[in-house]
């Protein structure tokens, strides 16, 4: 929590519309000022009822993501945690789920799911460092699924993308820390409950399900740390989804 005399702090979340909502949603009511990117018309103006700075944007577009930055802090003076909660995989129309088995597998499927993914990822977390480092430091967060830690039959386009964003992430973990930037992988091992997915999990334990709230709590846990205990990988698993150490 904010002590009396501090200033409120800010938060530019790329990708407004279900899970980044939610971070949103939590940070401004914790006190946070906040700033989120989106394509979608309906996702935009979502933001701006929620009392925060709507901006399009492209989350994959370098030029995009520092316009984006420039205008947080013109609207609030300094951007303290950036998060990626973009769903990046373009995949092609008709392609089966995460690309299909590998003997099956097209070059358009590897570059939907795991190229895009990567390539996102990257901008993300070079466009954010360079800010940050501008700006006396901070925090960012990317997060993925429990794909970046284990591929599945049909599935390994998307599970390479996911490994990429982690490996991503990792190095930019190992090159920042010192230098005042925070970068954190928060891995969410599960499907996530939102509008998104409600038809993939109506007949699907609630307790098997990623809550989207406490996926935000999560977020600001990691944002809110000190220098003396980063946690550079978070992973949260509910207790009806199998864990796999």
């Amino acid at each position: 929590m904010m002590g009396a005399m501090e200033q409120p702090r800010t938060v530019l979340i790329l990708g407004a519309r279900n899970l980044g909502g939610a971070i949103l949603d939590h940070l401004l009511a914790q006190g946070w000022k906040g700033a989120a990117v989106a394509r979608s018309d309906d996702t935009l103006e979502a933001v701006r009822a929620r009392g925060a700075l709507a901006i399009a944007a492209d989350a994959s577009n370098p030029a995009d993501l520092e316009q984006a930055i420039a205008q947080t802090r013109e609207e609030h003076g300094s951007i303290d945690l950036i998060v990626n909660a973009v769903t990046a995989s373009r995949a092609p129309q008709g392609g089966p789920w995460g690309g299909g088995p590998i003997a099956d597998g097209t070059m358009d499927a590897v570059r939907g799911w795991t190229v895009a993914v990567a390539e996102q990822a990257f901008a993300f977390l070079s466009t954010g460092a360079r800010a940050l480092l501008a700006g006396g430091g901070g925090t960012l967060v990317q997060i993925t699924g429990g794909s970046s830690r284990r591929a599945m039959p049909g599935r390994g386009p998307w599970a390479a993308g996911a490994f990429a964003a982690r490996a991503l992430t990792q190095a930019a973990a190992q090159e920042l820390r010192g230098q005042g930037v925070h970068v954190a992988l928060l891995i969410v091992d599960a499907t996530i409950e939102s509008p998104k997915t409600a038809d993939r999990v109506a007949s699907a334990p609630r307790d098997s399900l990623g809550d989207m709230a406490l996926i935000a709590e999560a977020v600001q846990f990691l944002a809110e740390q000190e220098p003396r205990a980063y946690t550079h990988e978070l992973m949260v698993t509910p207790a009806g989804e199998t864990w796999v150490p």
